[in-house]
């Protein structure tokens, strides 16, 4: 009879193999898990309202879809096996009473049931048969059957404690497989002795005759285990109790610490009056020595199918979650069906069939340690599931069961790990390789849930944390990093906007910023609220690392100061204003022919407006456009201006013939300012850092930069050279250099205001500070930005984007829309062209 036949029986055999100080060990170690495990299903199970599942339905609501639909599968397969495994060792309990023994060919008396591997699957599956039709008439009887078995199996174990006093000392013959048939050997039950006890201390490990195997402290673990994994049983039935919340606790720790208390006092009764020789060959051997045998043949019975029953309506139960739940969509979908009275019957026939299967594989001693394995991984994960919940600290984590804290669940995860690996590391990677399996297949094709992610809860947690400890103060020019807030008017007309600034973050803060002009007094709801779905789609499809920062405000200008003000959290504040640059060019529907969008063959979200139409008036002045950009550089935020970035196929330009590689032009210098021309002062350096930043993009790596140094006659044009190469080299910054004569350019400059080159310094303050470019402005003509427009379209190859230096505004408003109009000449024809004016020290030289 096998060892898991009647769970009373599991602590001879393990004394047996181990001796009663390892034995005592394997229950502290099984227990101390079980018992951790224990206190996290009792606080998950008394935070809310329990359904159908078990520890499938605290898993999946815990930590998501994915682990829960992995473990639940992994603790379905689990139960069946473990059904499969009570069923056959109940046909073996039927067969040692009433089997013909080996040898002979006609029974006598009352062996007369023939034995054979398929007589014995018969037995099986009649039995399962009969487990079966309990677990179609539903929860009520199978309880009822449960709790007369529980009076069977404790007048048993009543009977037993009085047997080991009652019973005189006595010879049982033990009948024994082997290659010859069978063989005949003789174990002792002394009564108490103290050198049986002396004898049964230490460990005496040998071949389980039921395997042929040579039993270890890990194969012995993982056979006694198994007869512990009850303690789910009552949470697998937690959609058919009353108050699950009140009942599961309850009724689990006590079945916990009666079934350790009876275990230990069985050990040392059994290690102090039978010998080893009974204690390992013999399994039925209680009911030798007791003083009623056909109550514990009764017991033995009762108890094993009681078992089975167990873990196939548990089995069913899981099962019947899974396939509500929908998380593997039409394979389960038969599951679903329930009887009138609400029993999952499809789920339980399917889960006998699955039964029926394991059956066919025989003693399954000999995969017991890849059930444990399945169980102590649920167990691991239910403690996993109440260890995230407890760390996350929501207030809505607050269960009634209070005997529990983070290291308890620790502890469990610990302890279950340890002895996953020591039982059997094939069976432990090769479980962990599954569950991995399924998480990813889950993670990719089942849907979205309402449950909440546990992973969200955490995450806030940690950000919170570390946003406290992100501080300004210590910030450090070395590890100054871009941090973008995009201003977007409509997605539709700057997809590939939104994607070149992604790649110009360089892993910064990412922020998508929107304006809607309404005024929420005179509306009854928020209207940006509808509209955030939308745009976290959109993030999505384009697949950007970016948040979404939407406002109301009266004017445009008045909602990006909001949002400059506003925008992020802690050190985490946007660092870098992005805008479109303000001209006369028709709009682009950019986001319909997005490969987002085209190679999916999805609509446009239908929320965002459609693309202004060519004569309709714009929502912004050419005067209020130029006041934003003054108003980010008063708020000392860096301002990059983006003109025709929407033409710019990235695709086309960097997976273009390998020669020659695409390029990026750089234009250090303030080409308004001839008469300033420098190329190390702070908006220059962040120039070269936004385009050294773009470099390093991994889609723009194979693409090469060419820095331009304009040079004049007379200026020692190779020393300047020389001069910005070594800085180049200080910066760590790989760019060609090109020299670009441009007297032909500055002379109209000269000519018209300032008189020959060599002339008088110019009067007034320098760009850094309060410039002075109001005077900057008058002097400058039309003629020389179109000549300066002409220098940097004539330089080849064309490039992929261009980096232009942008002065700032001029102090006198009335010359904004001069400004405006000198930088739409200065980059008109260009292709994608990037202005950039930075106002922080960006770059350093030290390690």
């Amino acid at each position: 009879m096998d060892a898991l036949t009647f769970p009373l029986s599991l602590p001879g055999f393990v004394v047996g193999h181990a001796g009663l100080y390892q034995a005592l060990v394997m229950f502290v170690v099984a227990y101390f898990i079980i018992g951790m495990t224990v206190l996290s299903v009792c606080a998950i199970a008394t935070n809310g309202a329990l359904d159908a599942g078990g520890a499938y339905y605290m898993i999946s609501r815990a930590l998501g879809p994915e682990f829960g639909g992995s473990i639940g599968i992994m603790f379905f397969l689990a139960n069946v096996c473990g059904s499969a495994l009570y069923v056959l060792g109940l046909v073996e309990a039927v067969v040692d009473s009433f089997g013909i023994p080996p040898g002979q060919k006609a029974g006598t008396g009352i062996h007369v049931l023939p034995q054979s591997y398929w007589y014995e699957l018969l037995y099986g599956t009649v039995l399962l048969a009969l487990c079966l039709l309990v677990c179609l008439v539903g929860a009520s009887i199978y309880a009822k059957a449960t709790f007369l078995i529980f009076l069977i199996v404790a007048g048993v174990l009543g009977t037993i404690l009085i047997s080991f006093f009652a019973t005189r000392p006595i010879e049982v013959s033990i009948l024994l497989p082997n290659s010859n048939g069978s063989e005949t050997r003789n174990g002792s039950f002394t009564g108490f002795s103290l050198a049986t006890l002396r004898a049964n201390l230490g460990g005496g490990y040998d071949v389980d005759y039921t395997t042929g195997q040579m039993m270890s402290f890990s194969s012995v673990f993982a056979v006694m285990f198994n007869g512990c994994t009850g303690i789910m049983a009552g949470s697998n039935m937690s959609g058919d109790l009353k108050r699950p919340s009140y009942s599961i606790p309850r009724g689990t720790i006590s079945a916990v610490l009666f079934t350790y208390l009876v275990y230990n006092l069985l050990a040392f009764l059994m290690c102090a009056t039978c010998d080893r020789t009974l204690l390992q060959k013999d399994y039925g051997f209680l009911r030798d020595i007791s003083i009623f045998p056909p109550l514990v043949t009764v017991g033995i019975y009762a108890a094993t199918l009681s078992a089975a029953m167990s873990n196939l309506i548990g089995a069913s139960r899981i099962l019947y979650a899974l396939a509500r739940d929908d998380l593997f969509g039409r394979a389960l979908a038969l599951a679903k069906k329930t009887s009138a009275s609400g029993n999952p019957v499809m789920a339980v026939i399917l889960s006998w069939l699955v039964v029926q299967l394991v059956l066919f594989s025989g003693k399954l001693n000999t995969i017991a340690g890849v059930v444990t394995t399945f169980f102590l991984l649920v167990y691991a994960t239910v403690n996993l599931a109440c260890l995230a919940l407890e760390w996350a600290s929501a207030p809505n984590f607050r269960p009634t069961f209070r005997y529990f804290t983070w290291h308890t669940c620790l502890l469990g995860i610990a302890g279950c790990c340890v002895m996953m690996f020591l039982i059997s590391p094939v069976s432990a990677s090769a479980s962990l390789g599954f569950l991995l399996l399924l998480l990813l297949a889950l993670h990719y094709l089942s849907p979205s849930s309402t449950w909440g992610y546990i992973s969200q809860a955490l995450i806030f947690h940690q950000v919170r944390k570390y946003l406290l400890m992100l501080d300004v103060r210590k910030d450090h020019v070395k590890f100054w990093r871009p941090q973008m807030l995009l201003m977007v008017q409509n997605p539709r007309g700057s997809a590939r906007l939104i994607d070149f600034v992604n790649d110009l973050k360089k892993s910064g803060l990412y922020v998508l910023g929107h304006v809607e002009l309404q005024d929420l007094d005179m509306l009854p709801s928020d209207p940006l609220q509808p509209q955030q779905d939308s745009w976290l789609s959109l993030v999505d499809k384009l697949n950007v690392k970016a948040f979404v920062s939407l406002t109301l405000a009266p004017s445009v200008r008045h909602g990006v100061r909001q949002l400059l003000f506003t925008s992020g959290l802690g050190g985490m504040r946007p660092n870098t204003l992005v805008l479109g640059f303000y001209d006369d060019e028709a709009p682009q529907d950019g986001l319909a022919r997005h490969p987002a969008f085209t190679s999916a063959r999805e609509e446009v979200p239908l929320s965002f407006p459609p693309i202004r139409a060519p004569t309709a008036p714009k929502l912004l002045s050419p005067r209020e456009y130029v006041g934003i950009v003054a108003d980010a550089l008063k708020m000392l935020r860096n301002v990059l201006l983006a003109r025709q970035l929407e033409s710019l196929d990235k695709a086309w330009e960097l997976r273009r013939a390998a020669s020659p590689p695409p390029t990026i032009h750089v234009w250090p210098v303030n080409l308004l300012r001839p008469d300033s021309a420098r190329y190390a002062d702070t908006c220059s350096l962040f120039l070269l850092q936004m385009a050294c930043v773009l470099n390093m993009a991994r889609a723009w790596r194979r693409a090469r930069l060419r820095l331009f140094l304009c040079v004049e006659a007379g200026a020692m044009p190779h020393a300047q050279e020389e001069k910005l190469r070594q800085l180049l080299k200080d910066l760590r910054i790989q760019a060609q250099i090109q020299l670009v004569p441009w007297d032909a350019v500055t002379r109209l400059h000269w000519q018209t205001h300032r008189g020959p080159p060599g002339g008088p310094a110019p009067t007034g303050e320098e760009e850094e500070g309060t410039v002075n470019f109001p005077a900057n402005t008058t002097q400058v003509s039309d003629e020389y930005v179109c000549a300066a427009n002409k220098l940097v379209l004539e330089q080849s190859p064309a490039p992929a984007v261009r980096f232009l230096y942008l002065p700032r505004p001029p102090a006198d408003t009335s010359l904004y829309p001069l400004y405006l109009h000198q930088l739409e000449l200065l980059t008109r024809g260009l292709g994608p062209t990037v202005l950039v004016h930075g106002v922080s020290a960006v770059t350093s030289t030290q390690l």
